[in-house]
């Protein structure tokens, strides 16, 4: 297995240091380094590129912007890396199709493992960044139950989406909940069909918040 990774950053000691990092992963290649947005989008839309790794501000195209022409003309997956941690930025990035969003003070191996995790169909979104989001949208510091009408979805569906807003991965929660991975996949089908939401990034906004991005 090999990954095919764009980097696009703006910061060309940082472009170029996390093309040394992630090409010491066996399973990464770094097939380009670009400046900003609009090189990202058009290098994706004329090669084969499994991750487009974007930072948020980037000159001529930002990373939020970027992220829904990549979506829209191409099968690449974006991943936002940076070092703001803005609502406005969180909530962009996800409405337009990001798969993940993380900062840019992780260690190189949690890097490593969300990349992964996006590449075989799984969104990632670090916890602090759920937390802003709940805060900002909730109006309030905590937030213990969904925010919505529960009566639209099945109680298994309801659980699942719960699992998903605490961060849990298919696997985790095919364990928790004994059943396979297949039926948790197909349980996150139903849901995403009956929100119009696209992936599960957007199912753990929605149950934390009631709100749809």
């Amino acid at each position: 297995m090999t990954i095919r990774i764009i980097i696009a950053d703006d910061n060309l000691f940082i472009r170029e240091g996390l093309k040394i990092i992630l090409n010491t992963y066996e399973e990464f290649d770094v097939v380009s380094l670009v400046n900003n947005g609009e090189e990202a989008v058009e290098y994706c839309r004329s090669h084969d590129v499994d991750i487009a790794l974007l930072d948020v501000r980037m000159p001529h195209m930002n990373g939020v912007e970027a992220t829904r022409k990549i979506v829209e003309s191409t099968k690449t997956k974006p991943v936002i890396l940076t070092t703001f941690d803005d609502d406005d930025y969180i909530l962009g990035a996800i409405k337009n199709g990001a798969k993940g969003y993380l900062l840019k003070n992780n260690d190189p191996e949690r890097i490593r493992d969300a990349l992964k995790s996006v590449y075989h169909g799984t969104s990632i979104i670090q916890d602090e960044m759920l937390d802003k989001i709940k805060d900002s949208l909730s109006g309030g510091p905590q937030v213990s139950e969904a925010k919505f009408d529960t009566t639209m979805f099945t109680q298994r569906e309801l659980e699942i989406m719960s699992f998903i807003a605490k961060g849990y991965s298919n696997k985790e929660i095919s364990e928790q909940l004994y059943i396979s991975g297949g039926t948790v996949a197909n349980y996150i089908t139903s849901i995403l069909d009956k929100t119009g939401l696209k992936h599960r990034t957007q199912i753990a906004v929605y149950y934390l918040t009631g709100k749809v991005y």
